[in-house]
């Protein structure tokens, strides 16, 4: 238990370092993406592949608790 803490802590530590250390600059790419109205074709295609990772989460947790559930049953 000890040490899923520590490497939760050394997680968000490493991950607020990392948002101190991004430049204010400003992307070329994202502002011609804009520009050009892709970044919406980008966002959708992100939201697809997110969308389709969370169902396929929750179709295999389904999965393995209905599995859990009848293997309870026959003990």
């Amino acid at each position: 238990m000890k040490v899923s803490r520590s490497i939760i802590l050394l997680v968000l530590i490493l991950s607020a370092f990392e948002s101190l250390c991004q430049s204010t600059e400003k992307v070329e790419m994202a502002d011609l993406l804009r520009q050009d109205g892709k970044i919406y074709t980008v966002v959708f295609g992100l939201v697809v592949i997110l969308t389709a990772m969370i169902v396929l989460l929750v179709r295999v947790d389904r999965k393995i608790f209905r599995l859990e559930r009848e293997m309870n049953k026959d003990k």
